[in-house]
């Protein structure tokens, strides 16, 4: 088995790359899914989080993630409360996937906070996805993000620079999908296969 993390600013195009992976073999788990997870009604993370935040983070019962989002963008403790909240639960939601996986998975973790929360040390290989800021802030655009909400996001994350620095990898995005596809295929059959597989020998 090989843990991967697969890296890269909002909008750079990780999902893209995820779901290539995806569609080769390999193990796909989405941090931003599994954090949405751990904090659905029902869970002890929801209750959490409004033990923490207040009934203003809700609309009808239900977490109002945009309400939660403008408290936690617009305040650094704030938002490292609620990564106490999130971060434990889903590095334990992640274990109990690694632990049902065949020995010879390739495990992707597409987890955009990797630098952020100094989180290499728990992968075999690491792999960052990039494009031009003018490229990410056309896609986000056409997510129908405003503009103020991509900057306070871009301004959230760690730089490019930063995600090089520890990566094994860096994938270039600003071409069409098919350029990525085949960066893709290129380390998934090359690398990541041939190691997972050695590993389970």
């Amino acid at each position: 088995m090989i843990k991967v993390a697969l890296t890269g600013g909002i909008g750079s195009g990780k999902s893209a790359a995820g779901d290539f992976f995806e569609d080769l073999g390999a193990v796909v788990v989405d941090a931003d899914q599994l954090a949405r997870d751990v904090i659905e009604r029902g869970t002890d993370g929801f209750d959490e989080l409004v033990a923490t935040f207040g009934d203003e983070i809700l609309t009808n019962g239900i977490l109002d993630r945009s309400k939660l989002g403008q408290i936690v963008f617009a305040d650094s403790e704030a938002r490292k409360t609620l990564e106490g909240i999130i971060h434990p639960r889903v590095a334990e939601a992640f274990e109990e996937i690694i632990e049902e996986s065949p020995d010879d998975s390739v495990i992707i973790y597409q987890i955009p906070i990797l630098v952020e929360t100094k989180g290499e040390d728990r992968f075999d290989y690491i792999i960052t996805v990039e494009a031009t800021l003018e490229n990410r802030i056309a896609r986000l655009k056409n997510r129908g993000l405003k503009g103020y909400e991509i900057e306070a996001r871009l301004k959230a994350q760690a730089s490019d620079a930063d995600r090089a620095a520890i990566a094994d990898a860096v994938f270039k995005n600003d071409g069409d999908l098919d350029q990525l596809l085949r960066q893709v295929e290129n380390i998934y059959e090359d690398i990541l296969l041939p190691r997972a597989r050695a590993s389970a020998s």
